[in-house]
C-alpha cells in the first residue's frame, strides 16, 4: 500500500472503477492495433494541500480482467507467453513522485510498474481536467493517464518473426486511461 503524506491537509481520493476506464493498445502485424481494456481495478491519491506534486498514488488490477475482445487471444495473453495469470494474478503501480511540467495541468508521474514478476521505474504523463461536485455532493477530480512501455522490460518476449519482416506483436505497449476520483471525507 502507498506511504502516508504527511499533513494536517492531507485529502485522500479514491478510483471510482464505475467512471474510469483503463486501455492498452499494441501493434499487431507492423499495421493494426489492437486495444485491450482492463475491467477490475482499484487504486487511490494521497496529497497535502490538493496538490498533486505532494501525492502517492496507488493502483492495482486483475490480470483476469484484461480483454481484447476475443476469447482466443485473451487466453494467449492470460498465459505463461505473456500476462502468466496463474502465477501473477495481479498488476500495480505505486508512484515515487510527480513533476509539474511547462505545461497547465501536466504532469509526469515516476514510480514502480509491478507485472509479471517484475518491478520497473515507469514515467507517465498526467493531465488534470478539474474537479467537480456530482449530483450527490461528492467531489470528483478527473485524470488523463497515458504512457510508453517496452514489455521486454517486464519478460514479456515472446514474439513471430514475419515472412515480410517485423514482428507479429510490437514491443512497444501505449497505456490510455481516464481516471476518475471521488475525494473521501
Amino acid at each position: 500500500m502507498t506511504t502516508k503524506v504527511n499533513s494536517a491537509n492531507t485529502s485522500t481520493w479514491t478510483i471510482d472503477a464505475s467512471h474510469s476506464e483503463v486501455h492498452f493498445k499494441v501493434k499487431h502485424l507492423v499495421i493494426s492495433t489492437v486495444t485491450g481494456t482492463i475491467g477490475k481495478f482499484e487504486g487511490s491519491l494521497e496529497m497535502a494541500n490538493d496538490d498533486i506534486t505532494t501525492a502517492k498514488a496507488f493502483f492495482s488490477a486483475d490480470v483476469e480482467s484484461i480483454s481484447t475482445g476475443d476469447a482466443q487471444r485473451d487466453g494467449h495473453i492470460q498465459s505463461g507467453d505473456f500476462f502468466d495469470l496463474a502465477n501473477h494474478p495481479k498488476m500495480s503501480f505505486e508512484s515515487t513522485s510527480f513533476e509539474k511540467t511547462n505545461e497547465e495541468g501536466q504532469y509526469k508521474m515516476h514510480g514502480n510498474l509491478d507485472f509479471h514478476g517484475v518491478n520497473h521505474p515507469t514515467t507517465l504523463d498526467v493531465e488534470f481536467a478539474g474537479t467537480n461536485k456530482d449530483p450527490y455532493g461528492n467531489t470528483k477530480a478527473v485524470y488523463s493517464i497515458s504512457g510508453k512501455i517496452s514489455r521486454k522490460e517486464w519478460g514479456l518476449v515472446w514474439n513471430v518473426g514475419l515472412e515480410t519482416g517485423g514482428w507479429l506483436v510490437s514491443d512497444e505497449v501505449r497505456i490510455q486511461s481516464e481516471i476518475q476520483l471521488m475525494k473521501q471525507a
